[in-house]
């Protein structure tokens, strides 16, 4: 067996070995800390979307109110439309007509608002359908009217 007295010339050598015993106890710590507070911070809770937000609309006469059925049939106002280039002409008539009775009045022009009622088991398409015929008539304002949940109460 040999022993080393005296300085031996390794001990000015950098040293190439690194200690991971620290490294390893830190990521552990980390490791058991993460698979604890995981569980916590993420829960489902079973959710029926959307909801709905419902604020009180103030209707002017000159907002025009669309329904749609669970048949997909579209009624301005009480009458039934036959079709989407029908509803599509009877917006753009309606648009211009409140723009010249604006004009004529004077002052600012406020443009009217679509709002629709829409059946709880229509069809989207149906729905979509109404929303993009309405915008190409010109109508920048597009709503949906909705009942409240009971027991709905707003605050100011």
């Amino acid at each position: 067996m040999a022993m080393s007295v005296g300085k031996d010339e390794s001990e000015d050598a950098p040293m190439n070995e690194i200690n991971t015993t620290p490294l390893v106890d830190v990521m552990l710590v980390l490791l058991i800390i993460f698979l604890i507070t995981v569980p916590v911070v993420i829960q489902t809770v079973p959710l029926t979307l959307p909801t709905v937000t419902n604020l009180p609309t103030t209707t002017k006469p000159e907002n025009v109110l669309i329904s749609v059925d669970g048949n997909c049939d579209t009624y301005w106002g009480q009458t039934l439309v036959t079709s989407k280039q029908e509803l599509l002409d009877r917006g753009v008539k309606a648009l211009k007509d409140e723009i010249a009775r604006q004009e004529a009045l004077g002052g600012k022009i406020e443009l009217p608002e679509v709002h629709i009622r829409g059946d709880k088991d229509v069809a989207y398409r149906c729905i979509g359908g109404v929303v993009f015929t309405m915008q190409r008539a010109g109508f920048l304002k597009v709503g949906f009217i909705s009942e409240p949940v009971p027991g709905f109460v707003t605050r100011d």
